[in-house]
């Protein structure tokens, strides 16, 4: 979530996906799923094997997106603590800090506090500590974030792949240690079979090593996989390098559907 995160609003680091209806409900859903799969059938792809064998995810701003705009969050949280700010300012604090050069080698090292203290501090002109506490801790939720329309459905899927061999999804994203916790409570944790943290593993895209890792852990090869994230440079020129092709959210594909229809076609686009 480099650059890409000023352009959507991306804060300081992620609404809840409705849990126990959802998950009965596409647990049936899969289940007739797999019974055409058996009988020749798909879903939409008419029977055919995946065009690729996994399939890896950006987080913020791709995956996960903002409940609500990151100037109006900081702004209402701010005001007990003095922050008069107008959002408009606010939110070009924001993009000025998040895109400023970033001395060390990692923004996001640990919990990513001290990267995002800077930020906060940017983009409201308030040094507070309770208040970057409050802002901080509200990110740490999931009810800060929300899922894409279909997001949950088109992963659930893709993990049946058509009744063929496993289907293979990771997240790769450049994130701090709250990551998990926010994946865990919008109930998407367990159908990935890999997540990479920037912040854990010591490297963050457009480095080649996490991609690396992403497809070492998850046993495909970046021939056959593709990554989807929403920056042009962290995201698609960071995965192309190590010859693994990149869909740019928002430009080469826009909703989650679109993503399991060009996944499970024959002929990737």
């Amino acid at each position: 979530m480099p650059a890409a995160a000023a352009r959507c609003g991306c804060p300081l680091l992620l609404r809840q996906q409705p849990a126990a209806g959802l998950r009965r409900s596409f647990s049936s859903y899969s289940g007739m799923r797999r019974v055409c799969a058996a009988a020749g059938g798909g879903s939409g792809s008419e029977g055919r094997p995946p065009a690729y064998g996994g399939l890896l995810l950006d987080a913020g701003g791709t995956l996960l997106q903002l409940a609500r705009p990151v100037a109006q969050t900081y702004a209402a949280l701010g005001r007990p603590y003095g922050v008069t700010k107008r959002e408009e300012y606010i939110k070009q604090g924001f993009k000025r800090a998040f895109s400023a050069p970033w001395p060390k080698t990692l923004r996001y090292q640990g919990d990513g506090r001290p990267f995002w203290k800077i930020v906060v501090a940017e983009a409201t002109d308030c040094t507070n500590n309770d208040y970057f506490e409050e802002v901080y801790q509200y990110y740490a939720r999931g009810d800060a974030w929300r899922l894409p329309d279909g997001a949950y459905r088109t992963l659930h899927d893709l993990k049946d792949a058509g009744g063929y061999a496993t289907f293979k999804l990771a997240v790769v994203s450049n994130f701090d240690t709250r990551l998990r916790k926010l994946l865990k409570e919008l109930n998407v944790s367990d159908l990935f079979d890999a997540i990479i943290v920037s912040s854990e593993v010591g490297y963050e895209k457009p480095a080649p090593e996490i991609f690396r890792i992403a497809l070492d852990q998850i046993g495909v090869e970046a021939s056959k996989a593709v990554h989807i994230g929403d920056d042009e440079t962290a995201d698609k020129a960071g995965a192309n390098a190590i010859g693994l092709e990149c869909w740019l959210w928002g430009e080469d594909v826009k909703t989650f559907s679109e993503i399991q229809d060009r996944i499970l076609a024959r002929n990737p686009q």
